[in-house]
């Protein structure tokens, strides 16, 4: 894999979701579209070498629009860049990986298809290849890593790295296991740690000038918890994402 492509984010409404994701956060609207088999309007925003994908269903009886009911606006999917999703399928097939998708389809991100969640320890994984070469669009926050919640690290970590080609990174002793993909890493950690929950369940990103961002969030009036040189959204201020922002 060759970096996190996109964090998915299922939202109520595109256009409210904006007001935070780019209009406060500055991250820069690349690309918006109805994707019609998938019964949703999805939007990418620029975060650095990655991207964050919003997604509002127009079908409530929709995978999206089910997700939203059951779990209300939050995370919803993690994907990998690879520069051959064709290449990447076979050797998913190979390994007797469940998918579901065997074939690539077209996406927001490109040629893209679904691993299934029960392959990848709760996690719904996309992969795509995109259309152009990867660059970084110019941004005032980044993504730095994606916080995993698992009730067995090291299986969890070990079944990433398996399927994905992830490297582990050393880390100061604890029950956590850092992965990195491209400038980014996905973060292990047991899920006692944070309430129990199993699957997505944070964000953590870079600001490159973080005093202009908490002006930002004092005149939108974000809901945040400030320390030394970190911030952290309140999930009702980010569309149900616990949202973690430092300048390191």
């Amino acid at each position: 894999m060759r970096r996190i492509h996109h964090v998915g984010i299922v939202v109520n409404r595109l256009q409210d979701a904006y007001r935070f994701y780019r209009d406060t956060l500055g991250l820069p609207l690349i690309k918006e579209a109805t994707i019609p088999d998938q019964h949703v309007r999805a939007a990418l925003l620029g975060a650095g070498e990655s991207e964050i994908e919003l997604l509002e269903p127009l079908d409530s009886t929709s995978g999206i629009g089910r997700f939203l009911a059951r779990r209300g606006e939050g995370l919803h999917h993690l994907c990998f860049d690879t520069p051959d999703i064709v290449k990447t399928l076979t050797s998913l097939k190979e390994m007797r990986v469940e998918l579901l998708d065997a074939a690539p389809r077209a996406g927001l991100a490109g040629q893209i298809a679904f691993v299934h969640p029960k392959a990848s320890c709760g996690i719904l994984v996309e992969l795509a290849t995109p259309s152009a070469t990867a660059a970084d669009v110019p941004s005032p926050v980044r993504l730095k890593r994606l916080v995993v919640g698992a009730a067995d690290v090291r299986r969890a970590s070990d079944v990433l790295r398996s399927l994905f080609g992830l490297e582990e990174v050393a880390m100061n002793g604890g029950p956590r296991s850092m992965l990195a993909v491209g400038r980014g890493a996905v973060l292990v950690v047991p899920a006692e740690e944070v309430g129990g929950m199993e699957g997505l369940v944070a964000l953590s990103m870079l600001a490159e000038d973080f005093p202009a961002l908490i002006e930002a969030f004092t005149r939108a009036g974000t809901s945040v918890l400030r320390g030394t040189g970190e911030v952290t959204v309140q999930p009702s201020s980010s569309h149900g994402v616990n949202l973690h922002i430092s300048r390191y």
